[in-house]
């Protein structure tokens, strides 16, 4: 039976690596569970209730994914489009936020739509396979950024906006952290280059084991107000009855002080950033993992698509912000994971960390941390793939330009568009314009307009 679902032996992996794969990509991305809550909460919305959402709509996304794509990709509340929602929509614009999740159901049901008839899919096309290996090589160093970041070795120093940490300040919490989370990444490329069999995996384990250690020997100590917390998880169970402060409250939305033009913009917004951050997790995943075809295409593409449409939708009316396909995916798809039955075990995971939610959360950044330096590491090296001669500029410079960006500027459309407006302007400038897909030209405009009006 799981042959036939998921064919196997086709994609040359096992039962075995598959599950193990699942698992590595569930817990890189475990940290959602406790930071979904924590950024809707500060729009008003109940905690409690964001996280049930946040796993149903994880499970549902996710499994879509591995029964119709068969796909190894997790999907979940997509960081930063859930800021954009309680602290642009809410805090800023001051929308409640059931207007901004009526937005996110639009999107979702836009996107449907754009899905079934092929829109995403030649979008998705369209682009050059020098700028697809480029988004591979983008979301590397910005995957890789993100580890740091979680923990806690990149800080802002405030003149360089980024600075290493400093180890002897705070040594018996952030200090700690960061070191431990060095440590781990050292124990998982190790683990790697001796191509122990879930490597990832075990670095996250033995990070975070590492970290219960410290904690009894009292090097670590808890710090709850300000985010440092025990590493020991607790049970606990759920408060089911809270899903009802957000089921279905996107469809009793109060428009009466809503400008149609500025939930218009909103709507477009979301469109946008998830449209091009599932474009380029999709493109930088499967190019990794070697999923495209001769021509750089992804052959279930539109089920992908569609999965994420379902995802978005769904996840609006059980209450969360825009669900969307996980980068993090990549550390499952580093593992050894090639197939839907990766995505159903990590939608499986989703589902029963409803009852056990504390476990999951448990799991601190620093130990998930190692895992995302070391698969940015591995899709960092599609770089050698682009040509950088001086006659492949044309090709290579928009490459640059699309890496360079995603780090920098936090956001994986960001390097997406700015790639592919400078890839029109210096082939156009070069005389390569008949060379240029019709839809490239579309893209780039839309973007100039993005920059101009969002």
């Amino acid at each position: 039976m799981i042959e036939k679902i998921f064919k196997l032996k086709k994609n040359n992996t096992t039962v075995k690596r598959e599950i193990t794969a699942g698992i590595t990509t569930f817990m890189t991305m475990a940290y959602i569970l406790a930071v979904n809550p924590s950024i809707l909460s500060d729009a008003g919305m109940d905690g409690t209730a964001v996280l049930i959402a946040t796993c149903l709509a994880s499970f549902v996304g996710t499994a879509c994914m591995a029964l119709m794509a068969n796909l190894p990709f997790a999907l979940s509340a997509g960081m930063g489009l859930n800021a954009f929602l309680a602290y642009t929509i809410v805090g800023n614009m001051g929308y409640s936020w059931q207007i901004a999740l009526l937005a996110v159901f639009i999107e979702g049901i836009i996107f449907l739509v754009m899905s079934l008839t092929n829109i995403r899919e030649a979008i998705f096309n369209a682009i050059p396979i020098t700028l697809k290996t480029a988004v591979s090589v983008g979301i590397g160093l910005f995957i890789a950024f993100i580890g740091l970041q979680n923990a806690g070795v990149c800080v802002d120093n405030g003149s360089t906006l980024v600075s290493i940490t400093n180890f002897t300040e705070n040594f018996s919490t952030s200090g700690i952290c960061a070191l431990l989370a060095l440590c781990g990444t050292m124990i998982t490329f190790i683990l790697h280059l001796k191509k122990v069999s879930g490597s990832v995996l075990i670095g996250i384990l033995v990070t975070w084991a590492a970290g219960m250690v410290c904690q009894l020997a009292g090097i670590y100590t808890p710090d709850p107000e300000n985010g440092f917390f025990s590493l020991f998880p607790h049970l606990g169970m759920t408060d089911f009855s809270a899903f009802s402060e957000t089921f279905g409250q996107c469809f009793k939305a109060d428009f009466t002080n809503v400008d149609i033009f500025n939930f218009i913009v909103i709507i477009f917004s979301f469109l946008f950033v998830d449209l091009f951050d599932t474009l380029g997790t999709l493109i930088g995943v499967s190019s990794k993992a070697k999923m495209l075809d001769k021509n750089g295409r992804l052959p279930a593409i539109k089920p992908a698509l569609l999965s994420d449409s379902v995802a978005t939708t769904v996840g609006a009316v059980f209450g969360t912000s825009t669900t969307t396909t996980f980068v993090e995916s990549s550390a499952g798809v580093a593992v050894g994971g090639r197939t839907g039955l990766t995505a159903l075990t990590t939608a499986f995971l989703f589902l029963i960390s409803i009852f056990f939610a504390p476990v999951f959360t448990a799991i601190p950044s620093f130990a998930t941390a190692p895992a995302l330096i070391v698969v940015g590491f591995l899709m960092f090296s599609s770089i050698s793939e682009i040509k950088f001669s001086e006659k492949n500029y044309t090709e290579a410079v928009p490459a640059y330009i699309c890496i360079i960006a995603m780090p920098l500027f936090y956001s994986i459309s960001e390097g997406i568009s700015l790639g592919i407006i400078s890839y029109t302007i210096i082939n156009m400038a070069c005389g390569k314009a008949k060379s240029i897909p019709p839809l490239i030209y579309v893209l780039s405009v839309l973007f100039v307009l993005k920059y101009i009006f969002l």
